[in-house]
């Protein structure tokens, strides 16, 4: 008998540790489920599998039929190929030059270059498809590059261009004279930043501001303050949401180290908002409005296009409802809600996408546009968010500050914006906004339609990314003939087309009919042949084979 209470005793402990464990692994697999299923909402499993896939290219051979296409059909895509480098050495032959001299020095363009296209095919359209970095002229909706071709603008310099080029020309140059006389003298203020803060605030409905020099700044800041106030640890975020470079809100691919206290949950879950109903480490939950056009996806780049399966579907009652759900939860658990509106705000609404989706944050970040085309960045919180020091222990601080922040050309170039955007005529621009770009976008896949091409377009009103109907491994090919075309990209090509709202009727019906003639020359070259084995699935299962015959033949 005496040598069964050793037994018991032991037994005791175990299921007080498993009764104490419990909760935790059923915390833990909440956080789990609560992650979208893809790579996108795994970042550490995503940098594993980065870190494995090797680099290989097709030679030029393999290259026209990578996806098995016949001989003729890869003889038809190479004549189309080397036709079109053709016309780019022809007509973007210095713009094309200075960019290759200045890619030797400058990072950013040796990484753009290199990550046009996916990997397997870049060395030979870097080659020979070299877009041009370089611009010489805006005017209106176009710029002019070194070769004096004029093409219409759809990069929205990424995002910053929401009211037309020239408009932000206007609010610079009366800027540069009102802050003339001050000159670049940091530290004091421009007198004109206290109208700023007193626009800001009733845009945002929120009580104090803070000026930093870009967006990612300001998300620094604002998830920075939510943590010293509510003494937590973690943020949360979205599926394939950005919120600028900085290491807690990048967890996968392009981030060196893994950071510890951010959790990478699925957009539009319910699973979501039972994880932020439960758990007491989480300081601030961070939306990116641009999501509603691809939840849980990240931002759409050419460079990513090995199948067809890139989609773009924009719900904007579903999307509303999800965050007035969110606030909902955020309200009763304390945590600080912030919209990272660096890259929508004012594009959607004058109120930003607060007022467009009618659900309030308690912290709302701004930068691009706002300072009428130089740099900034600008959180807007509650008060008792924003202080950054505690009155009952003068040590604790939160320290941010920053050389250019409150830059006078910057604060005089804000004023020359909120000023025009505070003007009713002004803002008569957003009246019918969606109505407008959803008829546009319309009109375009009905003209797609018509002449039988795989290509459509989806839209969060003027910001669109196209997606492709038809399996192939070959669309990214289309960002060339578009620019063919004289339709100008950013870097992720045909992932997303940003519009001013200048854009005019006819402006647009001379884009449209572009686009559509981009497409029809990359059919007939060939590029978008398939029989019925070719599917997307197949597709993804062939470049995987691909990848494993790498990895077993070094």
């Amino acid at each position: 008998m005496d040598s069964s209470l050793p037994i018991l005793s032991f037994a005791g402990v175990a299921v007080m540790a498993t009764a104490a464990a419990y909760p935790k692994l059923r915390a833990r697999l909440a956080l789990s489920r609560a992650k979208h299923g893809s790579l996108t909402g795994h970042s550490k499993m995503s940098r594993r599998v980065a870190r494995l896939i090797p680099f290989y290219e097709f030679d030029i051979n393999d290259f026209f039929r990578s996806d098995g296409a016949p001989a003729e059909v890869a003889t038809q895509r190479q004549d189309g190929f080397f036709r079109l480098a053709q016309l780019y050495r022809d007509r973007f032959a210095r713009s094309r030059e200075m960019t290759l001299q200045a890619s030797e020095k400058i990072s950013d363009l040796q990484f753009t270059e290199a990550y046009r296209v996916p990997f397997q095919y870049s060395r030979l359209v870097r080659e020979h498809l070299g877009a041009g970095a370089f611009v010489q002229s805006s005017a209106g909706v176009t710029v002019t590059d070194l070769d004096g071709n004029i093409f219409y603008d759809l990069t929205g310099s990424y995002g910053v261009n929401i009211f037309g080029n020239d408009f932000y020309k206007e609010c610079i140059a009366k800027a540069e004279a009102r802050a003339h006389a001050l000159g670049p003298v940091l530290g004091p203020y421009h007198p004109v930043i206290v109208e700023n803060v007193a626009r800001l605030c009733g845009i945002s409905g929120l009580d104090e501001v803070s000026f930093h020099m870009s967006g990612t700044e300001a998300v620094m800041q604002a998830v920075r303050l939510a943590r010293y106030h509510t003494r937590r640890s973690h943020l949360v975020r979205f599926a394939g949401a950005y919120h600028g470079w900085w290491g807690d809100v990048q967890p996968g691919v392009g981030n060196p180290i893994s950071p510890h206290e951010t959790y990478t949950l699925a957009d539009m879950s319910g699973r979501t908002l039972r994880v932020l109903k439960t758990r007491r480490d989480i300081a601030c939950v961070l939306v990116n409005p641009l999501q509603a056009l691809h939840p849980n996806a990240n931002a759409p780049a050419d460079s990513a296009l090995v199948d067809s399966s890139r989609s773009a579907h924009f719900d904007r009652a579903a999307y509303s409802a999800w965050l007035q759900a969110l606030r909902q939860v955020c309200t009763e658990r304390n945590i600080v809600l912030i919209f990272d509106e660096v890259f929508v705000g004012f594009r959607l609404a004058a109120g930003g996408a607060q007022e467009y989706f009618g659900v309030r944050a308690d912290m709302v970040t701004y930068g691009k546009s706002l300072a009428g085309g130089l740099p900034v960045g600008v959180v807007c919180g509650r008060k008792d968010l924003m202080r950054r020091f505690r009155e009952d222990h003068p040590v604790d601080v939160c320290f941010a500050r920053g050389t250019f922040n409150s830059h006078p050309y910057v604060m005089t170039a804000m004023d020359e914006f909120l000023t025009r955007l505070g003007d009713p005529a002004f803002r008569s621009i957003y009246s019918g906004l969606d109505a407008i770009w959803d008829e546009r976008a319309r009109r375009l896949n009905q003209m797609l339609a018509e002449h039988d091409l795989p290509v459509r377009v989806g839209n969060l009103s003027s910001i669109w990314m196209v997606h492709y109907t038809e399996p192939s491994r070959y669309n990214w090919m289309f960002q060339y003939y578009l620019r063919a075309e004289q339709l100008a990209l950013s870097w992720v090509g045909t992932g997303r087309l940003i519009f001013s709202l200048n854009y005019t009727d006819a402006d647009f019906a001379e884009v449209a009919q572009r686009f559509v003639a981009a497409a029809e020359k990359m059919k007939q070259d060939g590029w978008w042949w398939r029989d019925a084995s070719l599917t997307n699935k197949n597709i993804r299962r062939q470049v995987l084979k691909e990848i494993i015959r790498r990895v077993f033949s070094r």
